[in-house]
């Protein structure tokens, strides 16, 4: 079964490296107030701050990002990719304890946007709100479901933008979660397409990237899979994806570096000397991954 974590990764950087498509191919009334010839920053340091000081249970593809305006002003995003495999009731409040956390520490006007990629098609939340004897605190932010985009199939495939291939890939991880078989032909589908849509090298290999993450397949499909793409390279004469096994290593470089990192962690918070923010700054983790290993080391406890 694929796990939150398989998830996490590949959203987490498709979305660093394409905020301005993501913006566009999401919330375009909100994109086209902004002045994308500035660019934008990603502002992990921020992110990290109020995560760590806001004890709101474990965040997953949050992203905060600082863009500007068309006129001249700065503006902070903060988008939220919320993967749940059922209601989550206290999301509303987190992404409003995210706000308001955002704004107090760093005086800045802000917008916070919500993804919901999880597969309760009946679960949509786009507000919080409170109320006591006339007091009431009423907070709404733009939400986008992927499921919705179920039914509008059509629509991604003729789309110029790559967030259009990340839908799809995600909705059929979901949809081929308990067969691996159909998975193999839509992965492969879906990577030979990205040859057609007119994106060049470095987009390709980075969408490639994504859904080769993200859509896990069993070792003897993978390999097909991988024999099957460098057949097809040779046939269209664009050896972008024959980097596949450069790409594998470095998958594997990076696994085997994050579970040396995380071994250290659990070593560090068996002493309970250090604080989570000084061990996830000791090992390169980030708050999330060493919460969820104390979590786990305290269950283990308990058992």
């Amino acid at each position: 079964m694929t796990t939150r974590d398989e998830y996490d990764s590949p959203w987490k950087e498709i979305l660093s490296l394409y905020f301005q498509e993501f913006m566009e191919f999401f919330f375009p009334d909100i994109a086209k107030e902004i002045d994308w010839s500035r660019g934008y920053e990603l502002l992990d340091k921020e992110l990290r701050q109020i995560t760590r000081e806001s004890e709101v249970g474990f965040r997953l593809a949050d992203n905060l990002v600082k863009v500007w305006k068309k006129d001249g002003q700065e503006a902070w995003v903060l988008a939220h990719i919320e993967i749940q495999g059922q209601e989550e009731k206290e999301f509303g409040h987190r992404v409003f304890v995210y706000h308001y956390r955002i704004h107090d520490l760093h005086k800045r006007p802000v917008v916070s946007l919500a993804v919901l990629a999880d597969e309760n098609l009946r679960w949509y939340i786009q507000s919080y709100e409170q109320e006591l004897w006339g007091c009431r605190t009423k907070f709404e932010f733009p939400t986008v479901k992927l499921l919705a985009y179920r039914d509008r199939w059509e629509t991604l495939e003729s789309s110029s933008n790559l967030f259009a291939v990340v839908v799809m890939a995600h909705l059929h991880t979901m949809k081929t979660r308990k067969n691996q078989n159909e998975r193999l032909q839509y992965k492969l589908t879906l990577s030979k397409n990205l040859y057609r849509r007119g994106w060049n090298r470095q987009d390709i290999i980075n969408l490639y990237r994504f859904i080769d993450w993200i859509m896990r397949l069993p070792e003897d499909l993978e390999k097909w899979y991988h024999e099957e793409l460098v057949k097809f390279e040779e046939e269209v004469k664009m050896q972008y994806v024959t980097t596949a096994e450069r790409i594998g290593m470095e998958k594997g470089r990076i696994k085997g570096e994050k579970e040396k990192a995380e071994k250290t962690a659990k070593v560090l918070l068996s002493f309970g000397i250090l604080t989570e923010d000084q061990i996830a700054q000791a090992t390169e983790l980030n708050i999330e991954d060493v919460r969820r290993l104390k979590e786990k080391l305290k269950n283990l406890s308990e058992d």
